[in-house]
């Protein structure tokens, strides 16, 4: 199955003040898609609105294929270690390789840290490599380099780009650009309310 992706005449309300609208696209598999602007211009509540978790103030979402999110918040348990956390979400998602996401992500000397103990950077490649490990042809990043040094940024976007090339979709809100070949961008500035 196609994946795909597609937004009509969004539009984003928080509070009293109107972030976005009119935001319009499509993403097919193959597509990587890199959502720009400052703070406050609501990249995260569009990366929330396409996840479901937000509704948007006017508009549409359209999607055909599974979607996985990382986002700030770790679904992981901070108790436990590492290895732990993840295997108890690779028998609930049905990962067959576990340790490939691992490797790529460099986490396999973290296996016995509690996650709690994790700094910033190794926390989102620890829910980047749940993601790999969910198998979900539509990803949603939402700042996924933050925290993160120049090797594990180019680990990131050899994934994201690997993704898109076997037919993922890749939606990244991101301030810092992302070396992704094919990428287009929505600059969420063309669409403030």
């Amino acid at each position: 199955m196609q994946a795909r992706l597609a937004a009509s005449d969004l539009a984003c309300r928080r509070g009293e003040r109107l972030l976005f609208r009119a935001l319009s696209f499509e993403a097919i598999s193959g597509s990587a898609i890199h959502i720009a602007g400052a703070n406050g211009i609501g990249k995260s509540s569009l990366i929330r609105i396409l996840a479901g978790l937000l509704r948007p103030f006017a508009g549409t979402v359209e999607s055909d294929g599974a979607m996985g999110l990382v986002d700030e918040r770790l679904a992981l348990d901070p108790n436990l270690p590492l290895g732990k956390a993840l295997a108890f979400y690779e028998k609930l998602d049905g990962c067959r390789d576990p340790g490939r996401a691992f490797d790529l992500l460099q986490l396999t000397p973290l296996m016995d840290v509690p996650v709690r103990y994790l700094s910033t950077g190794q926390k989102k490649r620890a829910a980047l490599a749940r993601l790999l490990n969910r198998n979900c042809p539509i990803w949603l990043l939402d700042e996924p380099l933050n925290g993160l040094d120049a090797q594990a940024v180019a680990s990131v976007e050899t994934l994201v780009a690997q993704h898109c090339d076997s037919g993922g979709i890749a939606m990244v809100a991101s301030h810092q650009a992302m070396a992704l070949p094919g990428v287009k961008t929505i600059n969420l500035a063309e669409y403030a309310a």
